[in-house]
This record gives C-alpha cells, structure tokens and sequence, in this order.
C-alpha cells in the first residue's frame, strides 16, 4: 500500500510536469468582439468559436470585448487586443492608427444599417422623424449610428442623437417609446428576443457596403495569423464549423485585404 501510494504520486507529479509543458508550449492571445449586444450575449455566441480556435490550434484565445462600444475602441486605439472582430468603420481608423490589418471577412455578405420605429407608432418614413429624439449604439457604430444619421442628414430630417451603448439597448428603449426610433443592424435585430422584434417595425434600410473586418495587431506572429485564418476559412466545410458560424448569422467567413474597405474610406461620414 505504501509502495502504491508512492507510484499514485509520482505519477500524478508527472502528469502536472506535462502539463505544465504543454501549457508553456502554447501561446494566449486576446480575441475581442465588439460590443453590440450585451456581454452574456456575445459570451454564447462567440465563446464556442474562441474554444473551438483554441482546441484547433493549440494555443488559447481569450474573449474580450468592452462594456460598450466606446471602451471596445478605447482598446482598439491602445492596440490592447491581439485579434479582433471590429465595424468597417473601426477598422479603417485603427489600421491607420493601431496597425490593425485585417484578414477575413463573412464570405457574401454586407451590412447594412436599420432605422426600427416602434410597431404601432405614426411613422411611415424619414421625413416622419423630423424633430424627433432617436437612440444610436454610439457616434461610431457604422451601419447602425453612422449610415442611419448620414441618411437622415441626406434626407434633411432635423433629430437629436442619443446614445445608449449597444444595439440591444436601443431596440428596447425605441419598444418602450423612449425615443421615436432607433439606429441598429439586420443581424442584431434579428437576434434580439421574439417579443422585443414583436414590437418593433423597420422603417428605413441603408445602402449596403463591405462588413465587419477581422483584425489583427502587428505584433502577432505570421504563422499565427495563417492558422487562425486558415481555421476560420475551414469552418463551413464541416458540421460543427457550420454550427458555429449559425450561432452568428454568419453563412461563411472567407480572406480578406485592407483596399476591401476603401469602400467606405470614400465615405464623408460625420462622426459627431
């Protein structure tokens, strides 16, 4: 008994030696996302993704975000996060300031920014809003706070802007009739819960342009970006792949370049 509890020792001293290897073996990198829906949300949606890249590549990736959008760019402008999922609009600013270069994309798509009305309520269209209070992510949030004011602008709509964090956040503000409308994304508004959809209507679409970018700080190694991307690229080729991307309404993701996004570079956006 003594011998064997002797033996049941060292072989557990060796197992933690081995993983202590392992663990030294691999790297940690940050993964941020960026915040347009709460915390708990993102969590479950990309959470599975981040464990399956870690699982794939033997190296570990770490959700981060910000608890909004203005602390996400914060980090961005800091070069805090190793990769990250970023707005086309962020991502043009921080390329130029942070050195953040993408490398994919979700493969045929383009995003567009909504303006949702309260269901029951009397407007029918932009000039309907003049006047009015409305609720936007933040003064960057692209297609959702930055495409829905420019068209408001273009269409000589007089509003003030009010900002509550998050896309989640103003649909529920817009369905409580605390604001006459509200700036959001397709994807986002069909992901808020069904009784919060039931409430609201999409009174006016944007134009379409090149999505969110995944990104990545100068300071991660090639090969590392290569088996990222590569992981990425391979996950609609097979059932668990698949799943994944389900859980962000996203069909694919495929590679992508920095001159993708001159698109709205050309843009005369105002930021305020």
């Amino acid at each position: 008994m003594f011998f064997q509890t002797i033996f049941e020792r060292i072989f557990v001293c060796l197992l933690l030696m081995g993983s202590s290897v392992s663990l030294a073996q691999s790297e940690q990198y940050t993964f941020a996302i960026v915040p347009q829906q709460a915390a708990s949300v993102l969590v479950k949606n990309w959470g599975p993704l981040l464990q399956y890249l870690s699982t794939q590549s033997n190296h570990e990736f770490k959700f981060r975000t910000g608890k909004n959008i203005p602390v996400f760019e914060q980090g961005l402008e800091k070069g805090e996060y190793d990769f990250a999922y970023m707005n086309p609009y962020h991502y043009i600013i921080f390329h130029q300031k942070s050195g953040y270069q993408a490398f994919a994309k979700a493969k045929n798509k383009k995003i567009r920014g909504i303006i949702v009305v309260k269901k029951d309520s009397p407007y029918q269209n932009l000039a309907d809003l003049n006047r009015q209070k409305l609720a936007f992510p933040s003064p960057l949030a692209f297609a959702a706070s930055m495409l829905t004011r420019s068209a408001l602008v273009s269409n000589n709509v007089e509003f003030s802007s009010q900002y509550v964090s998050s896309h989640d956040s103003v649909y529920r503000n817009v369905a409580a009739g605390h604001f006459a409308a509200g700036g959001g994304v397709v994807r986002t508004f069909k992901a808020a819960p069904s009784e919060l959809r039931a409430n609201l209507r999409i009174l006016y679409t944007t134009q379409a342009y090149t999505p969110h970018a995944f990104a990545v700080h100068p300071r991660v190694p090639e090969q590392i970006i290569k088996q990222v991307q590569t992981i990425l690229l391979g996950l609609d080729s097979n059932e668990q792949g698949e799943l994944l991307l389900q859980r962000l309404g996203i069909q694919g993701i495929e590679k992508a370049e920095d001159k993708q996004w001159n698109d709205i570079r050309q843009l005369k956006l105002n930021v305020n």
